[in-house]
């Protein structure tokens, strides 16, 4: 039988302005849809992706068929269609830049009551905070005392919303509720202008790593002493400060990406922590994992959307096999 990942986000659906010339306003989805692509394209066959999604009546045919095609999709996804217009992003892009014009509709919060029959099947978590308001800080709680198996975070939006403001007051207690937590170079510096202290702060809470995406310099890793990936267990909570105490480093390296052509940064970081968690939950070590989320981030940059993205990373694991 097969491994269930569930993946926990939201589909926004993008207006796009001036991404190319010529072409006008664009429409496409992004938030997890990017997520979802690199999942599909990097979990080996013993995984299932079950996607926990709400999405608008307005926009839930268009989302039923952008999940069709993912062949990792569990055959019974528990997609929910909610009153709620689906969540929108105008974005325009000008000079290689691009900045976001707001937010619009926005589906409901998972509660717990509606979340825990819907995970209680699962084998691991991974969540991406594509707007911050997938779960209240309450539920996230009850989810980490609920769920034995391992749970991914991207906190993107927990940290920053679109418009570049502070969010969450209470983010150091979102550490406790995640085994692996995914930031930016700028939503790090958003959390402390401190990153070493604010690293051990996370692992204090009970993650066994962090993950720091760097931009073109590739991605940062900090992982509590003695953790190498899933095969070793789930540190104990609480053992960092004890063995910091005790002399022990954090462990910690910068990985470099390999080189890319750039068209379209959006979706790396989404693409990144996706390929992070489907290879350490396939044994990978820390470092093994980090090149080959550094690897489909890079080659995510050289494509255009998240429709046909997986069918695109999977292009670049055909090339190397047959090169």
């Amino acid at each position: 039988m097969r491994k269930r990942l569930g993946v926990l986000g939201t589909l926004v659906w993008d207006e796009i302005h001036g991404r190319t010339p010529g072409t006008g306003v664009e429409h496409e989805w992004g938030g997890i849809a990017y997520a979802l692509a690199g999942l599909d394209a990097e979990l080996t066959d013993e995984w299932e992706i079950v996607p926990l999604v709400k999405v608008g009546r307005d926009r839930a045919a268009a989302a039923r068929d952008l999940l069709a095609p993912l062949r990792h999709r569990a055959a019974a996804a528990r997609f929910v269609e909610c009153d709620a217009p689906t969540t929108g992003v105008t974005l325009y892009y000008a000079h290689g830049e691009r900045t976001c014009g707001g937010r619009t509709g926005g589906t409901p919060p998972w509660t717990w009551v509606e979340l825990g029959p819907m995970v209680a099947d699962l084998d691991a978590l991974y969540l991406n905070f594509s707007t911050g308001d997938e779960l209240a800080l309450e539920t996230a709680l009850a989810l980490r005392h609920a769920f034995a198996g391992p749970i991914y975070a991207d906190l993107h939006s927990l940290v920053v919303d679109d418009a570049l403001r502070p969010r969450a007051p209470e983010i150091p207690s979102w550490f406790r509720c995640f085994d692996v937590v995914q930031v930016n170079e700028a939503e790090m510096a958003r959390l402390s202008p401190d990153p070493l202290a604010l690293a051990a702060r996370v692992l204090a809470e009970g993650a066994a790593l962090l993950l720091v995406t760097v931009g073109e310099r590739g991605a940062v890793y900090v992982a509590q002493p003695g953790f190498d990936g899933w095969p070793a267990g789930r540190p104990p909570t609480g053992r960092v400060a004890r063995l910091l105490a005790e002399g022990q480093p954090l462990r910690t390296a910068r990985l470099a990406p390999p080189a890319a052509e750039v068209v379209d940064t959006t979706g790396c970081g989404d693409v990144f922590g996706a390929t992070a968690w489907a290879h350490l939950l396939d044994g990978s070590s820390i470092e093994g994992a980090v090149r080959e989320a550094n690897r489909c981030a890079a080659r995510t940059a050289g494509f255009r959307g998240a429709a046909g993205l997986a069918v695109h990373l999977r292009g670049a694991l055909l090339g190397t096999a047959l090169a």
